[in-house]
């Protein structure tokens, strides 16, 4: 049988207090087995200005620099210039302890597994390695945004765990596009999509080193994630933007129809100020919708309606857009007869109004949602 090929790639920036300490720890991992694996340890330096270079020279492992910078940058251009089938990675910071590293490979290798997360959150947390936000907000909102979004079976119980393993051929089948720590979080949506073969090893995490200035900013970095995240899923906004519209529009018939305030559970529904609310919230839920629109026109798979919408013939388009645009001219001109009616004092019909400004709003937003998409989907 032959032996598995195992790459360690170390991203770097300017690491030079912690990067000793790590890559001892890689050497005694290569030493205690080269009998089981070939292995090669590979630091991506991404423009460091202090000693990390040399210090990674000294002990003999190869640097490989990559240019464009970003976390994600760094990883990506190490895993793409690793020799070895299978990627092992984890910070240069000494916050995972590489020892550990031996048993997320023999996992991946002998359940036969696409990819290996090493979960912080099922190992050891050590005394101030963890803040208190990442761990019980973060982490776990995070996880339960991606395991919502793109989880089948598999359920992720670390999702900003930073030791994986993983094997270089799906990695590259995945094309993760992200540069910045987002990273993290598309390699495991795209392992997800992908169907890939997941599990997890309890691994340990330990505090920075005193004199450290971590790279991670805590609410841009969360942003990003969370934007990473919903950009592969529209199908969220979908889903969640129709239920809002439909649900509200009826209500808002509902309450046209009846022409008076119901009483239910001592809420007095159904009047004109409800109204106004179902109003808003339908909007509402057409604007999501419209966000999912936007956001399929960059993906390639999507549902059968937004397909519908973006590959629509443009002389439909227009058609389409144009019977929009005449509906609204005509509610328009009905309500200013009706004003002028009162010599432009009041309308006295209010429910017919919010109807049918409801009504031009959403064929309005529609249409600018449409051309928007029409118009991205040529970049």
């Amino acid at each position: 049988m032959k032996k598995p090929s195992v790459s360690f790639v170390i991203p770097c920036l300017n690491e030079e207090k912690t990067l000793p300490y790590v890559l001892d720890k890689l050497v005694k991992v290569k030493k205690e087995n080269s009998k089981n694996m070939d292995i090669e340890i590979l630091v991506s330096d991404n423009g460091s200005t202090d000693q990390s270079i040399s210090i990674a020279k000294k002990f003999g492992v190869r640097v490989a620099p990559a240019k464009e910078r970003g976390y994600g940058a760094a990883l990506d251009s190490g895993i793409r210039n690793a020799k070895g089938d299978i990627i092992v990675f984890a910070d240069a910071d000494d916050t995972y302890d590489f020892l550990e590293a031996p048993a997320l490979i023999f996992k991946l290798v002998e359940g036969d597994y696409d990819i290996v997360i090493g979960s912080r959150l099922d190992g050891e947390i050590h005394k101030g390695a963890m803040p208190f936000l990442h761990r019980y907000l973060g982490t776990p909102v995070i996880n339960w945004i991606i395991n919502l979004l793109y989880s089948k079976k598999f359920k992720i119980r670390d999702s900003n765990s930073g030791f994986r393993c993983f094997r270089k051929d799906k990695y590259l089948s995945w094309d993760i596009k992200s540069k910045g720590m987002e990273f993290a979080s598309e390699l495991l949506i795209k392992a997800l999509i992908h169907d890939s073969k997941m599990e997890h090893v309890p691994v340990s995490l330990y505090p920075d080193k005193e004199g450290r200035i971590p790279h991670l900013k805590t609410w841009r970095d969360g942003m990003r994630h969370l934007l990473r995240i919903l950009f592969y899923g529209p199908h969220l906004f979908e889903r969640s933007g129709l239920t809002l519209f439909f649900f509200f529009w009826i209500q808002l018939l509902i309450g046209f129809f009846a022409g008076k305030v119901v009483s239910i559970a001592g809420m007095n529904l159904y009047g004109i100020h409800s109204m106004v609310f179902f109003s808003f919230l339908s909007i509402f839920g057409l604007s999501l919708w419209g966000t999912g629109l936007l956001i399929a026109t960059k993906q390639p798979r999507v549902s059968k309606m937004y397909q519908s919408i973006l590959s629509m013939e443009e002389d439909r388009l227009f058609f389409v857009l144009l019977s929009g645009l005449g509906i609204i001219v005509l509610s328009i001109v009905l309500i200013f007869i009706q004003w002028q009616k009162s010599g432009f004092i009041f309308i006295n019909l209010e429910r017919e109004f919010i109807v049918a400004t409801n009504l031009s709003l959403t064929l309005l937003i529609f249409a600018l949602q449409a051309v928007t998409a029409h118009i991205i989907k040529r970049d």
